[in-house]
């Protein structure tokens, strides 16, 4: 009969005591690779550069590295494996433009810089993954395989994470790096649809054609409305009206306006749910314009795009993988928390895979922001855990 996993979780922990040892003195390595990491420009739909930069680096440590149609690099670490591999994934994104000052100052302890921490830290730790798999080359059953993603960040919907997990067989587990910490295991993958609400019609003179359909106070009708929305009763959910804009001068009628909703669940019934309130909310708010618009003047449209779908799920608490994390994060000296949040993961749940993110060691704050920041305070616990799931997961026996 197999051992339970948190029993191989721990023999894997005491199997790896050349290896951790090997993390703690790759550290100042690994904190320089975050730097650099943090100072390529890699807003989301333009990560080519970061992405050969990551490329170069897998090839340093004697992985064949390839860049796929959605820009993702993937790498194995070498040797002939059966059954599916275990992931390891990170997401080479930003939030933030080219223009961006992307220079790494020093603040006491802390490093501080846009992306330091999401996701520089992320990167730079499954790069020194690698290495230590690579180098030491571990009795393992499974193969490892270890992706860079594009697309994570907002707008991106998941793109690279989505086009890799819906082209690959279904790995057997996957671990995403996303940002700092030693704690959390992001287990609930928090799903979102996302939508761009738009009003458009005749426009004019704010005096000469005063009646005429105003996209405006459509756009504010739905946006007060959609505010007004109580979501509370609907598993954990939140609906937010995040962006509106219209109009081109104070003295005219605008020909079009637009809002964009960000909605967001726990459970895809409820997004779904979500999702009709808007529809009819948005189509409300036309009809009660154009009903009191002179009849001189057309009738507005409004038309609804859904921008963005990230898919919900989760990796259930018995699960060998949330079972293992749980296990090495007590053996690292932490206290393990099971989370809720959107990542890479997502995408791996929705495909079949089991999957968590966890953070890669270290504390970090003011994420997407100009003055993120990482201090690496036991920062090389982070990367034992790490280390210890992807080993256990990969050391179970192939199918």
């Amino acid at each position: 009969m197999p051992a339970p996993v948190a029993e191989v979780t721990a023999h894997t922990f005491r199997e790896l005591s050349r290896e951790r040892r090997m993390l703690g003195e790759l550290e100042p390595e690994i904190l320089d690779a975050q730097m650099e990491i943090a100072q390529i420009a890699a807003p989301t739909g333009s990560e080519r550069r970061r992405a050969r930069w990551m490329a170069d680096r897998f090839a340093d440590v004697g992985l064949s590295a390839r860049l796929d149609d959605a820009g993702n690099v993937i790498a194995r670490a070498s040797g002939a494996y059966a059954g599916a591999p275990v992931v390891v994934c990170a997401h080479l994104d930003t939030v933030f433009p080219e223009n961006v000052a992307l220079s790494v100052r020093r603040d006491g302890t802390r490093l501080v810089a846009p992306g330091i921490c999401d996701n520089g830290r992320g990167l730079a730790v499954m790069l020194g993954l690698a290495r230590v798999i690579q180098v030491c080359r571990l009795a393992l059953a499974r193969a490892v395989e270890f992706v860079a993603t594009t697309g994570e960040e907002g707008p991106g919907d998941l793109r690279g994470a989505k086009h890799y997990f819906g082209s690959v067989p279904t790995p057997t587990a996957v671990i995403a790096l996303d940002g700092a910490g030693d704690e959390r295991i992001v287990n609930t993958a928090l799903g979102s649809r996302r939508f761009r609400i738009s009003y458009r019609g005749p426009g004019g003179h704010s005096w000469a054609a005063y009646g005429a359909p105003n996209p405006v106070h459509a756009a504010a009708r739905a946006a007060s409305r959609l505010a007004s929305l109580r979501v509370r009763g609907h598993a954990r959910s939140s609906l937010t009206v995040s962006r509106i804009g219209g109009g081109m001068s104070v003295n005219a009628i605008p020909e079009e306006a637009w809002l964009e909703v960000d909605a967001r669940s726990t459970s895809e019934t409820t997004l779904a749910s979500l999702e009709a309130e808007v529809q009819a909310i948005a189509g409300a708010a036309a009809a009660e314009e154009n009903d009191g618009r002179s009849r001189a003047f057309r009738s507005m449209s409004h038309h609804i795009e859904r921008i963005g779908d990230r898919p919900g799920g989760r990796t259930p608490e018995d699960s060998p993988l949330v079972i293992a994390a749980l296990e090495a994060t007590r053996l690292v000296g932490r206290s393990p928390e099971l989370a809720t949040a959107s990542t890479d993961a997502n995408a791996a749940i929705a495909a079949g895979a089991p999957a968590i993110a966890i953070g890669g060691g270290g504390r970090g704050g003011d994420a997407h922001t100009s003055h993120e920041w990482f201090e690496n305070t036991l920062g090389t616990a982070g990367m034992e855990r790490a280390l210890t799931i992807v080993a256990t997961m990969a050391k179970l026996a192939a199918d």
